[in-house]
């Protein structure tokens, strides 16, 4: 094998993600599409006051709808929800817990207003996310992820990398499919319309 170490390759493997296929694709993300509604009963980041979910969560002029536990079927969640999802439970809260961010969590984040800048949230949480998984080095992939991760305590920091690296390509891709549906969707009705 080449100079690879598992540092590396588990750092690369999100990271080429994100450069060639996921970061371009968010750019010149609208307010409309960030907060567009698909489907009635959707949950969305919101003004405060204005949210209908059993739970609104968050700690600024915005919330993030919620419930526990969640009902079945899952309610369809908006691209602003899945961002607040990614940047706070995938990133921010795993940030805080292994890489020295500020604490936070669902209840005490401040979410975006606009779409910039939740990918402002999303860039500054990714950048952390990876410095601190290469600040692990070889011998900290090894280490058990401790009582942050609940029953994965004993469960070692490669096996939560990997998973926050799944967690990470699965959310953002459905965030581009749902721009994709906007835009298609959008476009149709405005040939409609014509």
């Amino acid at each position: 094998m080449t100079d690879q170490t598992w540092n590396s390759l588990l750092r690369e493997q999100f990271a080429w993600h994100w450069t060639e296929q996921l970061r371009d694709r968010l750019q010149g993300l609208t307010d409309d599409e960030y907060f567009w509604e698909p489907a009635p009963g959707c949950w969305n980041v919101r003004p405060r006051g204005t949210g209908t979910a059993p739970i609104q969560a968050g700690s600024g002029a915005m919330t993030i709808d919620f419930a526990m536990p969640m009902p079945e079927p899952p309610p369809f969640t908006t691209i602003a929800w899945r961002l607040g999802h990614v940047i706070v439970g995938v990133l921010a809260v795993r940030n805080a817990a292994h890489f020295g961010r500020a604490s936070t969590d669902y209840q005490s984040f401040e979410y975006a207003p606009t779409a910039a800048a939740a990918l402002a949230q999303l860039d500054a949480e990714y950048a952390t996310w990876l410095a601190g998984v290469e600040s692990l080095g070889e011998t900290g992939l090894a280490r058990p992820c401790g009582e942050a991760e609940g029953p994965y305590a004993d469960r070692s920091l490669a096996t939560l990398v990997l998973h926050i690296n799944r967690e990470l390509i699965h959310h953002l891709s459905e965030v581009c499919l749902l721009r994709d549906l906007h835009l298609h969707t959008h476009q149709l009705t405005g040939r409609e319309a014509s």
